[in-house]
């Protein structure tokens, strides 16, 4: 079964943060990769740049209508993500525990 973990954390322009700070974040992600491959569950992910690179299409009455920055501004936002393939969501839940954590991991199943 798939579940997305969508990564919160402020919005952090990650080309500007200090080479220390950028590093620390790196090898947490790097260990939580090796954890995944160490338990053998298939996964994919990325990291995502700031807030204001993002467009959004929304409805609009003569069809889709792009506007610039994410659905809703927030201090937090998403900032990365891994598919995760494991049994369950008790699963998902326990092996979400390892992943770096910024503000909140939201687990969610991908449907389908």
């Amino acid at each position: 079964m798939k579940f997305i973990l969508l990564l919160w954390e402020p919005d952090t322009d990650w080309q500007s943060v200090s080479k220390e700070r950028l590093d620390a974040a790196l090898a947490a992600h790097g260990a939580f990769i090796r954890y995944l491959d160490g338990r053998g569950i298939p996964w994919t992910g990325g990291a995502l740049a700031a807030q204001d690179t993002a467009t959004t299409l929304r409805p609009g009455d003569d069809g889709p209508v792009l506007t610039d920055g994410p659905f809703i501004e927030l201090k937090e936002g998403i900032g990365g993500y891994y598919v995760i393939d494991v049994a369950d969501h008790a699963e998902a839940v326990e092996v979400a525990k390892h992943c770096p954590i910024g503000s909140a991991t939201e687990i969610r199943p991908i449907w389908g």
